[in-house]
């Protein structure tokens, strides 16, 4: 039995860990925000593996010189002992050579508990927006699974941003 306010605790740190690892482009702590075997899907790419997963991470921001991630409170779902959930996350780029933009989208997540700690198993990312910081932009089709605990099915491909 998962208790509901360690897991929340557990993943608002991990959550942290992760925005602190992208910020310092740090391929080593970002992949270890997740599992061995864990699978990352953005911008239409899948990616499976701790070592993997933190190569893409420089790979996917090659353009950028940081980014500040900021995510929401997650929702999560607890059923048994398996937790997921949906976080929404907004991101601010400094580009290389100068220039900002501004994401935002939609994390659907399935978590794995190792110790005291919990752990990304799957995530799925959603692009909704990426453009000018003032959010003069055009939003991305995405699809609206529904409310939560709802989420996309395993194979279904991202939606926005594809690289």
């Amino acid at each position: 039995m998962v208790d509901r306010l360690a897991a929340e605790l557990g993943i608002r740190r991990l959550h942290a860990l992760c925005a602190d690892a992208v910020w310092r482009r740090d391929p080593v702590a970002f992949g270890g925000c997740f599992t061995q075997e864990a699978e990352w899907k953005i911008a239409g790419l899948r990616v499976r593996g701790r070592e993997a997963i933190g190569r893409a991470l420089l790979e996917l921001g090659a353009g950028n010189e940081r980014v500040l991630m900021s995510f929401s409170h997650p929702i999560l779902d607890i059923e048994g002992g398996t937790v997921s959930g949906r976080t929404y996350a907004v991101e601010r780029a400094f580009l290389k050579g100068g220039g900002a933009a501004s994401s935002i989208g939609i994390y659907y997540e399935r978590f794995a508990q190792s110790g005291a700690d919990w752990l990304f198993a799957w995530r799925h990312f959603d692009f909704c927006y990426w453009g000018p910081v003032d959010l003069s932009g055009e939003l991305y089709g995405f699809q609206d699974y529904g409310p939560p605990p709802t989420m996309p099915a395993d194979e279904q491909t991202t939606a926005g941003l594809t690289v």
